[in-house]
């Protein structure tokens, strides 16, 4: 064919393909507008689903991530005999699975909400154009249309869209519906409602309902508490309040109704059922025991640190992540260690009349409100917190947290209106003011061979308030550190039968300053050249300092920072406890004593496992190589290092116990040595005094205590360690009794105990030591090579020689003092003879 050929094709009016189906449509088209109208509105119509389509779907939330869903859970916290202690959380939940959810709870939901569940592809279109007709009709009234939603419907809903109220949320539930539908089982859509479905009273999910409802488990629940659980999802609100208990009734009946039916329960069964009143629990708080209450909080400031407090914070958060949290908690140390510092704190306050408030609001209006927003409590006695409503003399009222109203007694002069008080009933309808201390303070107990702190106390209540004493407060600890400046001399050459000089001790320190001299306690005098020993066991001040001077104040501080005491400047006056430190660290620093030099980091943890039980945290770091092979291979076995911290040589450790056991048998802590129990310990008192301290314990249990104002001011002339303190600590042990043992402190290998005269130091030979507080002879601790050279008869003569001068010299002083108060006498009446003094 030629290439400049060319064709023409016309198609005819009256011929070929102008007489087919496209022609006649296209004609149509032009010749009715009645079509072109139709066409354009479909057009529209398509153009506008298309829009609405996109506007549903656009950011709609993958149905497949409910396979890997993650439901907020509370943290659970067991004690250390695994019992749950304590769980954090802000809803009651539960998870529970579909196997362990019984039938007949299942069956009344389904009847309540969702009867064609197990047929239907995620909506029920019946109940879907019942709600459209619902929604009409109520357009515009503010009135709240019905759902019409099914199960999987409300799936989507409560865990991934929200509750917003709208047409658009509504569309993209029912997309949302079918696409679960094709990613999860029906069992596993009934798993994920059942634990989810808000239930009121805080809890979401059927386990924590049937909890606060009927405090049971869901495999406890009878027919009636099924079919109620089943009404609540509705109004929860409303049908577990007591005043709505008829429509609450009305309402189950009818779930049981629908139960008979669907063909799920029998109808004599249904009436019975019907025939049970509700039988609601009143709602209260939690089972937990109060007195854990500062160890607790403590765990989850603690925890919070670590993970987070809100599942924003990430997947092991304390309020979302399901933690499972074992402690050191020992619940029968903690009411024992409670009890014994309000004992105390109670009997150093006396008599002294009202602290004041512990708290005060101006306005009165929403009472109630800021009464339970404060979330002051206490658990003491039948106490009770309450604001005063009225103080007028006569005519007082207390409000309480709860509503109620009572006449109030015993209402201090300062009480003002507004002012939170502990109150105690003492009739019907009246309560009279009680007085909580002024005065605070702060316990611990820890297990020396591991650090495990098994209880504290961070003051009277911590219902009052969350500040921790035992591990925030930073206080003076006064002659506790001395233990650690006469350990540092045994470190240097000294012995505990070394000879020092409790006498006058001034250092100079400098030129605007001048002289610095030191007193023992009490402005007391020197009492001569004395053991170490009886130093410490006195608690002398100025034998204490020149120790410290002796061997130098650089290395003194630099035992207290590697015991993990504080770090202070070498200034003689923290040998004396001047610096400030904690009831915890302290604990933890004669841990390390008690347990031959080797110290363990404090702590309130053991392990921390997620909600699958996989240990994502533990305190013990230690890895075992080689522990879990399948078969043995021929190698030795594996060990586990050594945990702890060799932080002072043994056989100082050791020493230092020795005399602090002498502490308690006839030193400045005799208080307790009628417990009979192979104990140590040492008081301790501030200047003012302002704080009172013991610290004490054995090879098991090593606690601290400190009394004082939260704001530091004078105790008392009176106010000592042993007369305050030290029986704090010996309460504890009465409580606990038979957990202290009898065995006394195994000294380390190489130490020798040897016999000496208590008074000079020295070896004797062929005496026994007796069992007498003050023997003359008792049983030593040296190490090796530095033992005291033996009592000869020289040493006799001079012991009896220096008590004949001393005899001598007291009765001079005797007649001197005679003498000079006769000679005070004369110029006091003197100068009355006079009218004064010239």
């Amino acid at each position: 064919m030629p290439e400049d050929t060319h064709f023409r094709l016309r198609r005819g009016r009256g011929g070929g393909s102008g007489n087919g189906l496209g022609h006649r449509i296209g004609a149509l088209w032009r010749s009715s507008k009645w079509l072109r109208r139709f066409g354009y509105l479909c057009l529209a119509g398509f153009v506008a689903l298309a829009g609405l389509w996109v506007v549903v779907t656009r950011d709609m939330p993958d149905a497949s991530s409910l396979l890997a869903y993650q439901p907020p859970l509370p943290t659970m916290v067991r004690d250390i005999d695994g019992e749950i202690a304590y769980s954090y959380a802000r809803e009651r939940r539960v998870q529970l699975r579909y196997v362990d959810l019984p039938r007949p709870l299942v069956n009344a939901f389904l009847s309540a909400e969702d009867r064609t569940f197990w047929s239907h592809n995620g909506v029920d279109f019946g109940g879907f154009i019942g709600a459209v007709f619902d929604y009409v009709s109520k357009y515009g009234s503010g009135q709240r249309a019905k759902g019409g939603s099914t199960i999987t419907q409300q799936v989507a809903k409560n865990i991934l869209i929200g509750d917003e109220y709208s047409v658009t949320r509504k569309l993209k539930e029912m997309v949302l519906a079918f696409r679960i539908e094709r990613v999860l089982t029906k069992q596993q859509i009934l798993e994920l409602y059942l634990n989810e479905i808000p239930l009121g009273r805080r809890s979401f999910g059927v386990q924590a309902a049937a909890r606060a409802y009927f405090d049971r488990d869901v495999d406890e629940l009878t027919l009636s508490q099924s079919a109620f659980l089943a009404i609540l999802p509705r109004a929860p609100e409303v049908y577990g309040r007591k005043k709505n208990e008829d429509r609450a009734i009305e309402r189950r009946n009818w779930v049981l109704d629908q139960m008979v039916r669907n063909g799920w329960v029998k109808a004599s069964d249904a009436a019975q059922a019907k025939a049970e009143p509700l039988g609601l629990v009143t709602q209260r708080g939690t089972d937990y025991d109060p007195a854990n209450g500062y160890f607790i909080e403590e765990v989850r400031r603690r925890l919070i640190e670590k993970y987070g407090e809100k599942a924003e914070d990430g997947p092991n958060s304390v309020y979302a992540g399901g933690l499972w949290v074992r402690t050191s908690l020992d619940p029968e140390l903690q009411k024992a260690v409670r009890a014994a510092l309000r004992k105390g704190l109670l009997n150093y306050h006396g008599q002294r009349g009202w602290s004041g408030p512990i708290a005060h609001i101006n306005d009165l209006e929403n009472w109630q409100t800021q009464l339970i927003v404060s979330n002051k409590t206490i658990d003491y006695k039948d106490w009770r917190v309450g604001v005063i409503l009225d103080a007028t003399s006569g005519a007082a009222r207390i409000g309480f947290s709860d509503g109620n109203i009572a006449t109030l007694t015993n209402v201090p002069d300062a009480a003002n209106v507004g002012d939170f008080v502990a109150a105690e009933p003492v009739s019907s309808g009246t309560f009279a003011v009680r007085t909580i201390p002024e005065v605070s303070g702060g316990m611990i107990m820890e297990q020396p061979y591991s650090g495990r702190l098994l209880a504290m106390q961070g003051g009277f209540d911590s219902g009052l308030g969350s500040f921790n004493r035992a591990i925030q407060a930073e206080r003076q600890p006064g002659s506790t550190i001395k233990p650690f400046v006469y350990a540092t001399g045994l470190d240097n050459g000294m012995t505990p039968a070394t000879q020092v000089l409790d006498g006058t001790f001034c250092v100079y320190q400098g030129a605007n300053l001048g002289q610095k001299c030191f007193r023992n306690f009490g402005n007391e005098g020197g009492a001569g050249s004395r053991t170490m020993r009886w130093g410490l066991e006195q608690s002398r001040n100025l034998m204490t300092v020149r120790i410290a001077n002796d061997i130098g104040m650089g290395k003194v501080v630099k035992t207290f920072k590697t015991m993990g005491i504080g770090e202070y400047k070498p200034y003689l006056s923290f040998a004396l406890g001047a610096g400030e430190t904690t009831v915890a660290r302290m604990a933890n620093a004669y841990s390390a004593l008690a347990n031959n030099g080797v110290q363990f980091s404090s702590s309130l943890i053991d392990y921390v496992q997620d909600r699958n039980g996989k240990v994502i945290w533990k305190s013990d770091k230690r890895n075992c190589d080689g522990c879990n092979m399948a078969e043995w291979d021929g190698k030795p076995m594996p060990r586990i290092g050594r945990r702890g911290k060799q932080v002072m040589n043994a056989d100082t450790a050791y020493q230092t116990i020795h005399m602090l056991e002498g502490v308690v048998i006839r030193g400045t802590a005799v208080r307790l040595r009628s417990l009979n129990l192979p104990l140590f310990g040492k008081t301790g008192t501030t200047n003012g005094p302002t704080d009172v301290w013991f610290m004490g314990g054995n090879q098991d249990y090593v606690g601290g205590v400190y009394v004082g104002y939260d704001s530091p001011r004078s105790l008392g002339g009176w106010a000592q360690g042993g007369r305050i303190s030290a029986p704090i600590f010996k309460d504890v042990v009465e409580a606990t009794r038979e957990r202290w043992s009898q065995q006394p402190f195994v000294a380390p290998p190489g130490v020798r105990m040897v016999r000496i005269d208590r008074v000079t130091g020295k070896q004797v030979m062929g005496v026994e030591p007796s069992d007498e507080p003050k023997a003359s002879v008792i049983w030593e601790a040296f190490k090796p090579d530095t033992e005291p050279r033996q009592y000869t008869a020289e040493d006799e003569f001079t012991k009896r020689r220096d008590a004949l001068v001393a005899e001598i010299d007291n009765a001079r002083k005797a007649r001197e003092a005679s003498a000079a108060q006769a000679a005070q006498g004369a110029r006091e009446n003197f100068a009355e003879e006079q009218g004064g003094i010239y």
